[in-house]
């Protein structure tokens, strides 16, 4: 028997066993058997390879798909990104709830799908972004320019800034990769056009004018009849979400307001210090208005081109001393400096240090009214005029001993609440689960809020970064003090949540007041909308003003109106906009909800504007504007095109 089996192991049957084992060992790896693995994404997206673009998704080959994933962290990154941004701008309202919404969130994801895609259709088409191009769109930028110019020191500055700080090559690069994945869909967007014949149709629809009746009816008496207790439940049971006591926390807190803490009195030595410490800052240097012809030298240029240029330098100068000589106007004629030269060579005022050397040394030596030169630079030669001289100014201690008493005492209280501040916090780390003994260790008064939803509550309560963290997972968890939250300048509040109700359906017996007010609107609402309905009917059989008059009830009028005239009232003029033409002598009758009445209408008439009157200037503005919608919509169906040529899979469970 084991010799047969022997046999059978080592036989062409064991060969054919074995190969088969082997194949999925290849594709999945022997640590795929050992390990396992715990995926992180929020999205995954799927690409076939470039030289087999029809892959079919099927095991094994989908192994031969590249993948590239949205981490779960980036997209939470994200979230809350967008969180604070719509807080910022909502203020109070903001709905948390919505935010909190599946659909929501699903639209943050997909907008972080869609840069991704472009960033993988961007790199499958070989888009190389150059340098000129970025340095091009940075010096663009609003945020980077001081009087409509870029300013390289706030450029610094902001990247500096940044949390975490950026160096000029990160902002570059992230930069340069937003401008290649941005390129072919605002090609495609800013490719957009419109004809002639587009634009023609859409003024004489923009400009159309029609002649309405309408009826106003009465709102329906008030609902007096009585409910079952049937129909209450029923009521409740079908619109239980409405009756809902929101999430509310209570919060115990303690604040540190500097402005509250106490001002130090004024040393005389240390302002006196203080002042000698500033000086420069109560001093203003020497300036000097100067101009100056320039003849160029180049730093290659031959020994007979540097002669030429003294030469040309010596008559110049010449000219320029001699009486009544218009210095402004030998700038103009002959200077080399493109910038100074339409203004006839004023450099304006200079501080001692802001030109070359031997320039600088010689426009400081020379007295108002005084040409010299010429003045040997690497810029070449330089004949010089000073215009006017304004002296060094010290302003004394006496004059700016108030501003210098403020500075100390503000400095003072801004140390003065940092250290509180900081006492505050490491006694708070020390007993986190309450901000009793932190309040007591620094002799601030604990203090507590009443209990407040998301849409905030009076004092601490109303500010948005509050309610922010109140609200977080890990304060309603562990019930521990919060890291400190900034309320404005030297304004700072630790806080904790002391009682936290989640959101709860409010009992029958506790609503049911509210549950047959709403049956008796709603009651009061049919019969407006049935009586609306039947004059409806009435009006489409025999007309609007037959069916008014059975009714004893008026007609108005609104005659040659066009779009966006509120006439009788903006929601009715829309309605009378939206129905269709008249067709066949047939007079199109319908009803509106206008402020809680209803107002049954009749078009009697449809005229289209006459473009004619319509100026070149709106003719350019609509097809702009029509253009860009083209272009965001051709630039939308770009973006439902990349994703058709991937695999999706969203990890919903992960949002």
């Amino acid at each position: 028997m084991l010799q047969k089996l022997r046999e059978k192991t080592s036989g062409w049957i064991a060969t054919v066993i074995l190969g088969l084992l082997i194949i999925p060992f290849a594709f999945f790896g022997v640590e795929s058997y050992m390990q396992q693995r715990v995926e992180t994404y929020a999205a995954r997206i799927a690409q076939p390879p470039s030289w087999w673009k029809s892959a079919p998704q099927v095991w094994p080959v989908t192994y031969l798909w590249s993948t590239h994933d949205i981490d779960a962290q980036a997209y939470r990154e994200r979230l809350e990104t967008m969180r604070y941004n719509m807080r910022e701008q909502q203020g109070e309202n903001f709905d948390g709830k919505a935010f909190e919404s599946l659909e929501n969130k699903r639209k943050i994801l997909d907008g972080m799908i869609d840069e991704q895609l472009m960033q993988l259709a961007a790199d499958r088409d070989g888009i190389v972004i150059s340098d000129a191009e970025v340095r091009d769109a940075i010096q663009k930028m609003p945020e980077f320019q001081v009087d409509g110019a870029f300013n390289a020191d706030r450029y610094q500055l902001l990247l500096a800034s940044q949390n975490p700080p950026l160096t000029p090559q990160a902002f570059d690069a992230r930069i340069r990769d937003s401008l290649k994945n941005e390129l072919i869909p605002t090609g495609i967007a800013r490719s957009a056009f419109v004809t002639d014949a587009e634009i023609d149709r859409l003024m004489r629809l923009l400009g159309e004018h029609r002649d309405v009746s309408f009826v106003t009816l009465p709102p329906p008496a008030a609902d007096a009849t009585d409910v079952t207790a049937a129909k209450i439940d029923a009521w409740y049971a079908a619109h239980k979400s409405q009756y809902r006591r929101p999430e509310t926390v209570r919060l115990e807190y303690v604040e540190v307001d500097g402005s509250a803490l106490p001002a130090p009195a004024a040393d005389e030595a240390e302002l006196r210090k203080r002042y000698q410490d500033q000086i420069a800052k109560y001093s203003s240097a020497e300036k000097r208005e100067v101009s100056h012809i320039l003849v160029a030298v180049a730093a290659n240029a031959s020994a007979a081109d540097k002669k030429a240029a003294e030469a040309k330098a010596n008559k110049l100068a010449a000219e320029a001393k001699a009486p009544g000589a218009d210095f402004a106007a030998l700038a103009r004629a002959n200077s080399d400096d493109s910038g100074s030269k339409a203004n006839g060579g004023s450099l304006g005022w200079l501080a001692k240090g802001g030109m070359p050397g031997a320039f600088d040394d010689t426009a400081f030596a020379m007295q108002a009214g005084e040409v010299r030169g010429p003045v040997k630079t690497d810029f070449g030669w330089h004949i010089v005029k000073v215009t006017g001289v304004q002296a060094a100014v010290q302003r004394p201690f006496d004059e700016v001993r108030a501003d210098l008493e403020k500075e100390l005492q503000e400095g003072a209280r801004e140390r003065g609440f940092n250290e509180l501040t900081g006492k505050l916090v490491d006694a708070a780390y020390k007993t986190p689960t309450s901000l009793e003994p932190a309040a007591k260790a620094v002799g601030l008064p604990l203090q507590t809020t009443p209990a407040f939803s998301r849409a905030g509550g009076p004092g601490i309560a109303g500010n948005q970064k509050v309610l922010r963290v109140a609200f977080s997972d890990t304060m309603l968890q562990d019930g521990t003090a919060s890291d400190p939250i900034e309320l404005g300048p030297e304004r700072t509040v630790l806080i904790r949540v002391i009682d936290h109700e989640p959101e709860q359906a409010l009992p029958l017996a506790q609503v049911r007041d509210a549950v047959v007010a709403a049956i008796r609107a709603d009651r009061q609402n049919k019969a407006a909308e049935a009586a609306a309905d039947a004059l409806v009917k009435a009006a489409k059989a025999k007309g609007l003003a037959e069916a008014a008059k059975d009714a004893g009830l008026a007609v108005g009028e609104a005659n040659d109106i066009t779009r966006g005239m509120p006439v009788p009232s903006p929601q009715a003029a829309q309605a009378f906009f939206n129905e269709p033409r008249p067709q066949a002598g047939e007079v199109p009758v319908n009803k509106v909800l206008v402020n809680g009445q209803y107002l049954v209408y009749a078009v009697r008439g449809v005229r289209d504007a006459d473009i004619g009157q319509v100026t070149p200037q709106e003719r350019a503005t609509l097809r702009q504007q029509l253009s860009a919608a083209n272009g965001m919509q051709a630039q939308d169906a770009f973006v439902r095109a990349a994703r058709a040529k991937y695999s999706i899979k969203v990890a919903e469970d992960r949002l």
